[in-house]
């Protein structure tokens, strides 16, 4: 007997639609033969699936089974099919009948008491379950409040082997889960933390406005202790909230790597990754027999800061250069091209010198020229360039840090970001890019007139600091959202002054 149901796989973080076919036939011999790409992780399922089977309470059929996963030409690598599988062993060996096997499709991994185990990419599945035209998906328990995220498709929660059976025979009425955006912000939707726990560095405070307003990648250079690690933590709270689509964009990602928190439906916040130096060129961008998104992909929507900067091996920072310019990765492999998202603003923090304390008024750096220059040499000019704004934290004075006074806060910050980026989108209007930081150079060309005060002004830095075509395209990207923060539709002489301060790096460290 012939049986035919329908089930999902991951491939990078979309999901791509498999039949699962079983036909179990008499043979002397009892044997399980499992065909269509499937890796070990699939092929191992079968004797996970028989004891399964038994300990549900069901019979293992004393027949050959053959089960076709379909389509054959692309690899089938994870849990997800034990669900599928051994109901289509059940409906072929007639232990169960259902008309629900074409409408419902099925994901799940199965323990040996027949328990339903979580899987990897379940908000993918069902929006390809509602692309399918399919009435719902059968999903994990632990899966189904992400699932359920997906209009226009019913989500079934299941937690056993039994469960699904008795949902498909009709024994268990449907009762799709329902999911409340309301309630989702509510639990995961707010920050704890502010600006106005920073001391001072309100010069700082202002570089990362702008930053902010207009989506450009910031530098912070300072000792140790000054702030950078906590100016970088809190760029979350004054940028705009994640719109529905940035959240289900970023939530695919973190669901097919597995990385939301248990019960969790949506990513509501910026994400803010910071990984370690010794990170590696896959990790950082992703990578894999299977690719998998790295941290850059998981920062989609959000900020990804690199804490100490020189210490990354400067070929695995080399890898940065394109998706900074791109916002994507596309990794290729013998079965195919997968592309990740990776539209995000990177944060980065360092000491000027291996000692950290070069130019410290109160402390005495200890390192000699050749020593700085290794360490500066570190990062190229190339990547030094696709960072917009440059600017030094310097150390808080006491009086800065036992006063009382609250400084700067998210809010007050948060509201000249909104401000700013509103007139950004009157601007652009339908322009496919919408902020300052990704303005292509015909829009450069189009929407930074400059007076005739400020273009001599850039001209002049532009001699003095010998700066790029790349460091001139980013200045005036930098002054057009500083004239947005103050309203104004020119870029004056002060606000193109602003922006060239924001790339001394390239004169005090780089180009000297």
């Amino acid at each position: 007997m012939l049986a035919n149901l329908y089930t999902y796989s991951l491939f990078g973080i979309d999901a791509r639609t498999v039949q699962v076919e079983v036909d179990i036939s008499p043979a002397s011999m009892p044997k399980t033969i499992l065909v269509g790409l499937a890796e070990a992780a699939v092929r191992e399922s079968t004797h996970r699936i028989e004891r399964a089977l038994v300990n549900s309470g069901y019979s293992r059929p004393i027949d050959r089974i053959v089960i076709n996963l379909s389509p054959a030409d692309f690899p089938k690598e994870a849990p997800s099919f034990d669900l599928p599988i051994a109901l289509g062993i059940l409906t072929a060996s007639g232990q169960m009948e259902s008309e629900h096997l074409g409408e419902f499709a099925a994901v799940g991994e199965l323990a040996l008491d027949g328990t339903v185990r979580p899987i990897k990419g379940a908000l993918s599945m069902a929006m390809q379950a509602k692309a399918d035209g399919r009435r719902g998906l059968v999903v994990p328990v632990e899966n189904a409040r992400e699932a359920a995220v997906v209009e226009g498709v019913e989500v079934v929660p299941v937690g056993s082997l039994a469960e699904a059976v008795g949902i498909y025979t009709g024994m268990i009425p449907i009762e799709p889960l329902n999911f409340s955006w309301q309630e989702a912000v509510d639990e995961y939707g707010r920050y704890n933390i502010d600006y106005s726990d920073v001391k001072g560095q309100e010069l700082a405070k202002r570089a990362v406005t702008v930053a902010a307003a207009g989506r450009h990648h910031l530098l912070m250079l300072g000792s140790p202790g000054t702030g950078k690690t906590l100016l970088a933590q809190r760029l979350g709270t004054v940028l705009p909230d994640l719109s529905p689509e940035e959240s289900l964009q970023t939530t695919r990602i973190y669901s097919a790597v597995g990385r939301l928190s248990e019960g969790q439906s949506l990513v509501l916040v910026r994400p803010f990754r910071s990984p370690h130096h010794t990170i590696s060129e896959a990790g950082l961008v992703g990578g894999g027999s299977t690719p998998t998104p790295g941290e850059i992909s998981l920062a989609h929507n959000g900020i990804l800061f690199l804490d100490e900067l020189p210490e990354f091996n400067r070929r695995t920072l080399e890898v940065l250069r394109q998706p900074l310019e791109e916002n994507r990765v596309t990794i290729s492999r013998a079965m195919g091209s997968v592309t990740f998202p990776a539209s995000l603003m990177l944060l980065a923090a360092m000491n000027p010198c291996p000692c950290g304390y070069r130019g410290d008024p109160k402390r005495q750096c200890s390192c000699s020229p050749l020593q700085i220059e290794r360490y500066l040499s570190k990062i190229s000019g190339p990547l030094l360039d696709r960072i917009d704004i440059h600017v030094e934290v310097p150390p808080v004075p006491f009086r800065e840090l036992s006063d009382e006074r609250v400084g700067t806060t998210s809010e007050q910050m948060r509201e000249q970001v909104l401000a700013a980026r509103q007139m950004q989108r009157q601007r652009f209007g339908k322009e496919t890019l919408a902020l300052n930081g990704t303005m292509s150079p015909r829009q450069i060309r189009k929407f930074c007139k400059l007076d005739p005060d400020a273009e001599t002004l850039l001209k002049t830095a532009m001699d003095e600091m010998g700066l790029s075509a790349r460091a001139h395209d980013k200045i005036l990207r930098v002054g057009r959202t500083i004239a947005d923060l103050e309203g104004s539709d020119r870029i004056t002489a002060g606000h193109l002054s602003e922006a060239i301060n924001y790339r001394t790096l390239d004169r005090n460290y780089w180009g000297s």
